[in-house]
């Protein structure tokens, strides 16, 4: 059985992030940082009920002192956009 710490062996790591930043969105927050890997991440976070503006504070609060360790468990792998080619002018 997985533990907190331990998701278990389906599960590959993705990223671990350290927030930097913590903005206010329309129902809930928008996370930024940096990753381990040198990465900057983006995290959107939606609450499903309303709270008020104490809450939010407090929450944006505790949100900006975490670090989010993300993991994936899918069938298939990560697949990789093709890079976008630029098209030489006949010029």
């Amino acid at each position: 059985m997985a533990t907190e710490g331990d998701p278990g062996e389906d599960f590959v790591p993705v990223a671990d992030v350290e927030i930097d930043a913590v903005q206010p969105g329309r129902s809930g927050f928008v996370l930024t940082g940096r990753g381990q890997d040198g990465a900057d991440y983006r995290l959107a976070m939606e609450l499903e009920m309303p709270i008020d503006g104490r809450t939010r504070q407090v929450l944006g609060e505790l949100l900006a002192q975490s670090e989010w360790h993300i993991r994936r468990r899918a069938k298939h792998p990560f697949r990789r956009r093709p890079a976008l080619t630029r098209r030489r002018s006949a010029t």
